[in-house]
């Protein structure tokens, strides 16, 4: 009983961290059909925030006292930047090739080449002042009344912004870069992300020891995933982004505005990349790459589950999860020692992590084969046509 807890709750913190990071995905891939491969770059923007709220905490005297909560602080700001990237990278590269996966395929690997080198080559203190001046550029029309913003009036009004999102941004790097030394270019060589002193260590319950920063990440998962079915069920926008992912054409006609559906969707999906970014950086170090590590994983969470099914996605999440802990730990051999013997052989060479991935890759694969849409295949006349 208690190896059957352990690897339960071992599998279920393993499927958390691919369900918060394929969330976002599902939603996107969904409504849009848009095969994003800079999705694994987006959670790199998320970790990178991780690290440097950890270390503005860290070095600004008046918020030392409030370190042990940089991590709450931190999603909230993983989120933004995230989604802020994203919505930028639906205006100006994905908005003009929806209908062709295989171009938004090619056109969101460059980007995430591009993301990749952007970290390694831009000081992070600047960086984050350019996602500050990409934040108030985008967003501060909104506070503007519509009226102001035609004509040669508007196109002054909106120069004038960028403009001084611009000063703001090479402000705000300034500023962090005099008060944060270490926000230098990253490297080859991976930072690393500190844990407040309430999250170290673990709980003890029926003999087993639950790692408090594995918990911290199932609550993180938990609350996504309840704010994401909240906002999609029992909010204006969440029942028009549902209406769209039924029938674009018809909620057009009737008057729901698509390119704003689009635009929500991909913040709120980017973001919630980011939100997965600051998990991934508490389970290690935090690296250019480290959203590679994930995106294939994210990508047969959502086929398995079926596209844009929110359920599907749970489910696939943490059966892949336990099948990991399952395989790749080796339990499976300690649960049932008694298996045939080239059963047995068979799963004691894939009992490493890697190899487990393998497998189970596998035998996605295969029951793909029988269920090429999933498990829960999508629904709705745009599908049967």
């Amino acid at each position: 009983m208690q190896l059957f807890l352990e690897s339960l709750f071992n599998g279920v913190a393993i499927g958390s961290v691919l369900l918060v990071a394929a969330l976002g995905l599902a939603i996107v891939f969904g409504l849009m059909g848009v095969i994003n491969l800079a999705h694994g770059e987006l959670m790199m923007l998320g970790a990178y925030s991780t690290y440097i709220t950890q270390l503005i905490f860290k070095q600004v005297s008046f918020l030392k006292p409030f370190y042990d909560s940089y991590v709450i602080v931190a999603i909230g700001i993983a989120f933004l930047v995230s989604g802020t990237v994203g919505i930028l990278l639906e205006r100006t590269v994905i908005r003009r090739l929806y209908g062709s996966p295989l171009e938004t395929l090619l056109a969101t690997w460059g980007v995430s080449l591009i993301l990749q080198q952007f970290v390694r080559s831009v000081p992070l203190a600047y960086a984050s002042g350019l996602v500050i001046a990409l934040f108030f550029g985008l967003f501060s029309p909104l506070f503007i009344s519509d009226d102001l913003l035609h004509g040669a009036k508007g196109k002054l009004i909106k120069a004038c912004t960028w403009g001084f999102s611009a000063l703001l941004g090479v402000a705000t790097g300034g500023i962090l870069s005099s008060l944060v030394s270490k926000l230098s270019r990253a490297s080859a060589r991976n930072v690393d992300v500190t844990a407040p002193s309430w999250m170290r260590g673990g709980i003890d319950f029926v003999g087993i020891t639950f790692p408090k920063t594995r918990l911290l990440i199932i609550f993180i998962t938990l609350i996504s995933v309840l704010v994401v079915i909240f906002f999609l069920d029992k909010t204006a926008w969440g029942i028009r982004i549902r209406a769209v992912t039924q029938n674009r054409p018809m909620s057009d006609c009737l008057g729901i505005s698509t390119e704003t559906v689009d635009i929500i969707t991909f913040g709120i999906g980017s973001g919630l990349a980011g939100v997965a970014g600051v998990a991934v950086s508490l389970l290690g170090s935090v690296g250019p790459n480290v959203g590679g590590n994930y995106i294939v994983g994210c990508f047969m969470v959502v086929v398995l589950g079926g596209v844009g099914n929110l359920l599907g996605t749970i489910l696939a999440s943490f059966s892949i999860g336990i099948m990991t802990d399952l395989i790749g730990a080796g339990r499976l051999l300690t649960i049932w020692p008694e298996m045939p013997s080239p059963l047995y052989s068979t799963i004691d060479f894939f009992a490493t992590t890697s190899m487990a991935r393998v497998m189970i890759f596998a035998l996605i694969v295969i029951f793909l084969q029988f269920r090429p849409t999933g498990m829960f295949p999508q629904k709705g006349r745009m599908v049967e046509s």
